[in-house]
């Protein structure tokens, strides 16, 4: 999620150089798109910050998470069908909600009132052997005289929000009062299963502390991609993700501007080592103020960094290879808002595959919540 009214001091630093994406005809083109009217009342709740979605090949049907820390309601996902045809998106309908349940039965606690105890939802996979759900909590950290350290986690749900289980968090990614470990609000965004579902993969916004500063109007940085078995959740690898630096400077100048990893998708469920990564980049006042770019992502060959203390200068790392499969800017959207979910959709009587994408309107009136279909050749 990404919360735009917080305050950032904006300070000139260096950053471990990323290696440049490599451009190339797409491939893709644009099915249609659907907003959802802002503040749509749905069974009760309040349909907005959606930052994650993923599709059941099983039933036809979609789950949305949303990025309500139960400040308006408890956190919880939705359920939708998406009429999407070789000509277009036809129609967006939600189905269902339920809120996600701890392991005591109870709703999680509004972030207002228990920081501590609350969860921040940022990604929904569906288990493909299961059907049950996986989902990310950012965690938070606030430092001060009263510390706040949620670590991020990765949580099973059953289809009724009932909790299931957790996995284990790799080490590294662990909340600290000191400078190490994640920056607040730059954790786990992104959730994929690879592998036919025998993977669990999660990917870093941005970079911990000890790789370096994040990315900046003039250089990259360098974030994390974790691989974890889904039985124990022993941590199998880690690879260096190379950001883009910021796309625009802000207008006025000093403003916010952030980029990082919203999501992760597995490309197909036989090879473990190729993966979409979506990025997001964002600074206030620009235009456009959002750059949305999707990449194709191969691991092999990398650098497992799971045992490496530190990225930032380290010469002897080789991260993930990138290549850009679309920017957003290049098709003829209403806007280009806050996307940060990404999944699969059906495949199309032309063999091409369904990309389907959602935006995050952080429950703000000046941003939209947009169903975006994509046809992949």
């Amino acid at each position: 999620m990404l919360r735009r009214l917080l305050p950032v001091a904006v300070t000139a630093l260096l950053v471990a150089s990323a290696a440049p994406a490599t451009a190339r005809p797409a491939g893709v083109r644009l099915l249609g798109e659907h907003i959802v009217p802002f503040a749509q009342d749905y069974q009760g709740t309040t349909v907005g910050g959606l930052s994650g979605i993923d599709y059941d090949p099983k039933t036809g049907s979609y789950v949305l998470i949303c990025d309500d820390r139960s400040d308006r309601q408890p956190a919880r996902f939705y359920t939708a069908k998406i009429d999407i045809t070789k000509d277009g998106l036809r129609g967006f309908e939600l189905t269902g909600t339920k809120p996600f349940l701890r392991p005591d039965g109870s709703t999680y606690p509004a972030y207002g009132k228990d920081p501590a105890g609350a969860t921040d939802p940022e990604d929904i996979r569906i288990d493909p052997w299961t059907g049950n759900y996986l989902w990310t909590s950012e965690g938070d950290r606030i430092t001060g005289e009263k510390p706040v350290l949620v670590d991020p986690t990765v949580l099973a749900a059953h289809k009724d929000g009932r909790f299931a289980r957790a996995l284990p968090l790799a080490p590294n990614l662990k909340m600290s009062a000191q400078e190490v470990g994640p920056r607040r609000n730059a954790v786990l965004e992104g959730l994929t299963f690879a592998a036919g579902g025998a993977l669990v993969v999660s990917s870093m916004e941005g970079p911990l502390f000890q790789d370096g500063p994040e990315a900046t109007l003039t250089d990259g940085a360098l974030s994390r991609i974790t691989v974890q078995d889904r039985f124990a959740g022993r941590v199998l690898s880690q690879y260096a993700y190379p950001l883009d630096k910021v796309h625009a400077a802000p207008n006025p100048a000093g403003g916010f501007f952030v980029n990082g990893v919203d999501a992760i998708l597995a490309v197909n469920q036989y090879d473990p080592t190729k993966f979409l990564v979506m990025e997001r980049s964002f600074s206030t006042g620009a235009a456009p103020a959002n750059s949305i770019r999707i990449y194709e992502v191969d691991t092999s060959g990398a650098t497992d960094v799971k045992q490496v203390g530190s990225l930032k200068g380290d010469k002897q790392v080789k991260p993930v290879r990138k290549k850009l499969l679309v920017d957003l800017a290049s098709l003829k959207l209403s806007a280009v808002d806050n996307v940060e979910g990404m999944s699969w959709g059906p495949r199309l009587p032309t063999g091409e595959r369904t990309l389907v994408l959602v935006s995050d309107d952080n429950f703000a009136k000046n941003q939209v919540t947009q169903v975006i279909a994509l046809a992949v050749r």
